[in-house]
């Protein structure tokens, strides 16, 4: 069973169990022969308990994603990114960093934007995108196609976008120094981020 992701084991795992559930007791009422039928019927049950802790298992393993700033922290940041399903989700702000996780719908991007006082880091955790930036709106001059465990460095006043070209969600984390959002930042959707500017 190949998995990417803790939380993507314990789902695969999950979905195994009640798998062979359904088996064993298919098996189980099919069979017409007692002793056989009972060894069936204790295989589901079993199936059923591991089910059910690997349910458990897998609901304890969601991440919190909220804003921990100004805290000493530590997190799984590939996990947190791959789980965050909203547009933009901060997770941490203190006076001179910002870290953020982001999902973009396929065919979607970031938003073409400059930031005039700081630079920005961003990591391709999961998804395929297009890089643009440049001096001004209209010349975008730098182009660079980039996917998983890619890096992109935004200097200080160069207008940039970075589009999902690829058929998934492209799942990043952004570092911006100083912070760019305001502490506790959730924007569900592009259209929420774009209404709060």
């Amino acid at each position: 069973m190949n998995f990417r992701s803790y939380q993507e084991g314990l789902q695969k795992a999950y979905e195994a169990e009640v798998e062979d559930y359904h088996e064993y007791r298919n098996s189980y009422l099919l069979t017409q022969y007692l002793p056989v039928g009972n060894v069936f019927f204790r295989a589901f049950a079993d199936e059923i308990e591991h089910a059910t802790r690997f349910g458990c298992l897998r609901q304890e393993g969601d991440m919190q994603l909220t804003d921990f700033g100004n805290e000493p922290f530590t997190i799984n940041i590939e996990e947190a990114t791959l789980q965050n399903e909203t547009f933009r989700t901060a997770i941490w702000t203190g006076k001179n960093l910002q870290v953020t996780v982001m999902s973009i719908d396929v065919g979607d991007d970031i938003g073409l934007e400059v930031h005039e006082t700081g630079d920005q880091f961003i990591r391709v955790e999961e998804g395929e995108a297009l890089v643009q930036m440049g001096d001004s709106k209209d010349n975008l001059d730098f182009e660079s196609r980039v996917s998983d465990d890619f890096a992109i460095m935004i200097p200080e006043g160069k207008w940039h976008n970075v589009t999902n070209i690829g058929n998934t969600k492209l799942k990043v984390y952004v570092i911006y120094a100083p912070p760019e959002h305001p502490f506790g930042t959730v924007h569900e959707t592009k259209a929420d981020a774009e209404a709060a500017e």
